[in-house]
């Protein structure tokens, strides 16, 4: 990611703040280089188990050029995908937890190595998101590959 990317990232993440600026500043300066954002603004993230995200990231990026935003946990137990608002609270999924308005994500500082929680697709700061409904297909194909056992 080029610094302005990372810079115009940075403004997309913190406009949902209830004081961007102060989320930037203390973003910045946070050791661990996270931030604590609301979801439901402009995005709602599902987070599904480790395998099945990956496996829907690698035939989600078959599927568009550019997913949207995809964070992974410490150790890949969890892969969330950042999504329209709204999507979260119509999401019926065995498994996938869906993170909407009234809760809060930890989010790294894009451009920068955290001390966990790290983005397996950073945001580019235009507000793309990832399609709820190939979404959806990726995680049907996906399920069905470790299924069969992963061929």
């Amino acid at each position: 990611m080029t610094a302005s990317g990372s810079k115009t990232a940075v403004e997309w993440l913190a406009s949902v703040a209830p004081d961007p600026d102060a989320c930037r500043w203390e973003w910045e300066r946070n050791p661990l280089g996270v931030a604590l954002l609301p979801a439901g603004r402009r995005w709602d993230v599902l987070i599904l188990p480790g395998e099945l995200g990956h496996g829907a990231l690698e035939v989600l990026t078959r599927l568009v050029d550019r997913p949207g935003p995809v964070l992974a946990d410490f150790g890949d137990a969890r892969v969330g995908f950042f999504v329209p608002p709204g999507t979260a609270g119509r999401w019926l999924g065995t498994g996938v937890r869906g993170a909407g308005r009234g809760t809060w994500i930890v989010v790294p500082y894009p451009g920068r190595a955290s001390g966990g929680v790290r983005w397996l697709v950073p945001p580019d700061g235009s507000g793309t998101l990832t399609d709820p409904a190939l979404l959806e297909l990726a995680m049907h194909e996906a399920a069905a590959r470790l299924a069969r056992g992963g061929d």
